[in-house]
């Protein structure tokens, strides 16, 4: 994958030579938290830690496709993690509806893991993501998208990854795809004020974690061989899978179309993973839900709650253990211009069952500053 980035990235740095300054699009975003208290399964440290913060360049690479690279930097467990997140070429101009993007990126399974954590609503991702995904998931592999001719929005599409990003330390000895997903989202205005999506994801992990005994003593988070010697901005998922389904559902509502003045966000997502290694049985499976609910009453402020919980079947050998966690936030956000925002942030974690250091409250304030060009958010 090395030889793979270093060709990516020296296609990028051709086609920005080629491009004018006007063409080509440089951003960067400033992610910094304070934590009280880290939450289980959290990705931000106690006190002042740097987040997900990233700079970014994007633009044409002749008349039939486009580049983007993106560098992310954060601290975890007192160090400075920092990689290149994404580095991928993508076409612009094939017919019915179709686009292929090659290189390093999000998949676009369920509802936030395509999009940027500092763009959240929240200063912590649902325990679904950073339990399943941690906390979001970018590989190196391919994407084939087909947007169907449909009077609403349809889109259908499929991925191929290596893997090893998702789940590190594998007994999977096989070539890539290591992982590969198929999605389908759909979406439409029901009038000026209502607007839906939902989308349904399956993701086929051929990579099967090795037995819980062998990490026994190691980090909690898995990294990967580059993490250990770079510190390179890669976690993989606490609790891996072989098959996972999920299914993601959002409503949003502003008066008159203006989400500027006002509006209101509800999501809900869920997952579903079985097969989770050879020793598994039917009732063996990890299960997570989450459900928010975002209203911005004023064009600089916003308001919002989330529960959510995640149960998980262990592995210990051949058997494996049950565990609970639970969690519920609330927060407030003041943003003065659409390039900064500062939230705060009062989380809870309850009902937990087999899982470490829970948190009875933390309290988290985080400041997001953008500066240049930044990519469109998602619905």
């Amino acid at each position: 994958m090395k030889q793979i980035t270093a060709l990516l990235l020296a296609l990028l740095s051709c086609g920005a030579q080629a491009q004018s300054e006007k063409s080509w699009e440089f951003g960067a975003v400033l992610d910094l938290t304070h934590t009280s208290r880290a939450l289980a399964l959290g990705m931000r440290d106690k006190g002042l830690q740097l987040g997900h913060s990233d700079v970014t360049a994007s633009g044409p690479l002749g008349v039939h496709f486009r580049g983007h690279v993106g560098a992310v930097f954060a601290t975890h467990d007192g160090k400075l993690e920092k990689g290149i997140e994404d580095a991928y070429v993508e076409t612009t101009s094939l017919p019915y509806g179709l686009q292929m993007r090659l290189g390093r990126f999000a998949s676009q399974v369920g509802h936030l893991n395509q999009q940027h954590m500092h763009a959240d609503d929240f200063t912590e991702r649902p325990l679904l993501y950073r339990g399943l995904f941690g906390g979001h998931w970018n590989d190196d592999g391919l994407r084939l998208n087909v947007t169907l001719p449909t009077s609403f929005y349809w889109m259908v599409g499929a991925e191929g990854f290596h893997g090893k990003k998702l789940v590190a330390d594998s007994v999977y000895q096989g070539k890539a795809p290591g992982a590969m997903t198929l999605v389908t989202k759909l979406g439409a205005d029901l009038n000026r004020s209502h607007s839906w999506q939902m989308g349904v994801s399956y993701i086929h992990n051929r990579r099967e974690a090795l037995a819980q005994e062998a990490h026994e003593g190691e980090e909690e988070h898995s990294h990967t061989d580059e993490d250990h010697h770079g510190h390179e901005h890669a976690h993989g998922a606490e609790f891996s899978d072989r098959h996972t389904w999920m299914l993601d559902a959002t409503w949003k509502w502003a008066p008159g179309g203006n989400n500027r003045e006002q509006q209101l966000r509800v999501n809900f997502e869920a997952a579903r993973v079985t097969d989770l290694n050879r020793f598994a049985s039917n009732k063996d499976k990890h299960e997570a839900n989450a459900v928010s609910v975002v209203y911005r009453f004023h064009p600089s402020w916003e308001v919002g709650a989330r529960a959510d919980w995640l149960r998980v079947s262990v592995p210990h050998g051949e058997h494996f253990h049950q565990a609970l966690l639970r969690e519920r936030s609330v927060m407030l956000a003041w943003k003065p211009t659409h390039m900064q925002s500062l939230r705060l942030q009062v989380s809870q974690q309850h009902d937990a069952v087999k899982f470490e250091a829970p948190s009875s409250r933390t309290v988290q304030l985080q400041y997001v500053l953008a500066f240049g060009a930044h990519g469109a958010h998602g619905f």
